[in-house]
């Protein structure tokens, strides 16, 4: 398909457990049990909330869960099955996560967890792959984006100027720009991220949570190509 969206999971909570609490008793117990190291395990806020409470931009870390949601709703859609979707993942520790449009998603989230610590760890998936379905680069987001072979980047933000979410992604796949969608669940985007977008919209009065923001934009894009007939 020559015409497709592409769609990029900005400052996203998906991160290994920082060497500063490595040594916090709630991570270490968490790591023993799984058999790992502590820095080989995902943070994850509902386990490990104490020894998060000093970490900078606590409020943005450590929630894996709304990668999971948001890439069950982009990887399984109409749209990326028809070869209309491009998915990447940009982490708040400036990670890039490129995704092959083939990869299944488990939808246990246990089993998601599993997935991202090896990719973490081998730095794809799978490992030692010639062609991988996930593999992990530090890259700056500017370089991300014309990865994508995107032109820019429109930013998805409640502070911006409302523009109805059909507009929006028909601009973008019309200027072939990609859409960035806040992959955190409190907090504003960094202002290094804001500079890097060329349009900003808000696509609702009030904040939305992610999978929600990603169905929309989404669904609108089926529309907009001819996937999916309203």
């Amino acid at each position: 398909m020559s015409r497709k969206l592409v769609l990029i999971l900005l400052e996203a909570s998906l991160e290994t457990v920082p060497a500063s609490i490595a040594n916090h008793p709630a991570v270490v117990k968490t790591a023993s049990r799984r058999g790992k190291k502590p820095t080989e395990i995902l943070l994850d806020k509902s386990i490990h909330y104490h020894a998060m409470k000093k970490l900078p931009r606590a409020e943005k870390r450590g929630r894996p869960d709304i990668v999971h949601i948001a890439l069950l709703e982009a990887l399984e859609s109409p749209l990326n099955k028809t070869g209309g979707l491009s998915t990447y993942i940009y982490t708040i520790e400036g990670h890039a996560v490129f995704i092959d449009p083939s990869t299944r998603i488990p939808r246990n989230y246990n089993r998601f967890v599993g997935l991202m610590e090896q990719l973490f760890k081998e730095g794809r998936v799978p490992p030692g792959s010639d062609k991988p379905l996930l593999y992990l680069k530090t890259i700056k987001l500017e370089d991300l984006i014309k990865e994508s072979m995107s032109k820019g980047l429109i930013l998805l933000s409640e502070e911006c100027e409302y523009k109805p979410v059909y507009s929006v992604v028909e601009e973008a796949i019309r200027d072939k720009l990609a859409i960035g969608i806040g992959g955190f669940p409190h907090g504003d985007f960094e202002e290094e991220t804001k500079k890097q977008a060329v349009k900003c919209y808000s696509i609702y009065r009030e904040p939305l949570s992610t999978h929600i923001v990603v169905s929309r934009v989404i669904a609108s894009a089926e529309r907009i190509l001819g996937i999916i007939e309203l």
